[in-house]
């Protein structure tokens, strides 16, 4: 067993090549990270799209979406921040229930909206199953309306006046979330407090989630939902007692052209 910085280190040489093929991969439940060419089922997750002979790096990282997160990677070729399922002080909690009919009935509007603003859709699906259930008619005390639960200021600020029709409250929410994850340099647990709280309670105190109850407690139910979905699975570095990585990659051989399998 190998640490993960050398499966990290793999991966930069990997995507340092002018021209190699997609990467897929997934942690399992064991830590094992398996990669491929292509996707073998709904496990993988594209980590890296192709780059065309003469095109520019850059270019073709900054369209390359990241599984779990989902945010493209910055133009300086950055991966987001870790998505840690454990924060600091975060209460442990089980990943909430919902209606699965009413699930059922938005995935595809849900995954579409997702596709459009370069997110996750398991991170997507997260955000709505804490808000409001999946029930399109969810109304917060406080006004919020809809699956994402969408203030009306918040959907005049990204041009969505029709909250109460699903297709809309979702780009709204998309869209603030997407603004989120740039804002806070693809730190996820903080988007998710801004997303909540608002991205002033994040600033105001010093980037760090916010010491409100009611924020630290969604922040939770959030990432256990979207660790539940495998969401987290691909950055949560699993560590041990000592605080040691565990993670260890299987290449396999049949899938990476050119590569000889090896378990790291």
């Amino acid at each position: 067993m190998r640490f993960i910085t050398i499966f990290l280190a793999w991966l930069a040489c990997f995507a340092s090549s002018s021209v190699h093929a997609d990467l897929y991969g997934f942690v399992d439940e064991q830590g094992q990270v398996h990669l491929a060419n292509r996707q073998l089922d709904e496990r993988y997750q594209l980590y890296q799209k192709s780059l065309q002979s003469g095109a520019s790096s850059n270019a073709a990282l900054d369209d390359a979406t990241t599984p779990g997160l989902g945010a493209t990677l910055s133009s300086d070729n950055r991966l987001p921040a870790p998505a840690a399922a454990r924060v600091d002080g975060l209460k442990s909690v089980n990943a909430p229930a919902y209606n699965t009919k009413l699930a059922s009935q938005y995935k595809h509007l849900i995954d579409q909206t997702a596709r459009e603003f370069k997110l996750d859709a398991n991170l997507l699906h997260s955000i709505v199953t804490v808000e409001s259930g999946y029930n399109p008619q969810a109304l917060s005390p406080k006004g919020a309306v809809g699956l994402m639960q969408v203030i009306p200021a918040t959907g005049e600020r990204f041009g969505v006046t029709e909250l109460s029709d699903p297709r809309q409250n979702l780009r709204a929410g998309a869209r603030y979330l997407r603004f989120l994850l740039a804002q806070f340099n693809n730190d996820l647990p903080l988007a998710i407090a801004a997303y909540n709280a608002g991205e002033g309670a994040v600033q105001k105190y010093r980037n760090t989630i916010p010491p409100y109850e009611e924020t630290r407690d969604y922040v939770a139910k959030v990432l256990a939902s979207y660790e539940k979905r495998g969401g987290l699975a691909y950055q949560n570095s699993l560590r041990n007692s000592a605080g040691k990585t565990r993670v260890r990659a299987v290449i396999l051989p049949a899938t990476l052209s050119g590569t000889t399998a090896s378990a790291l």
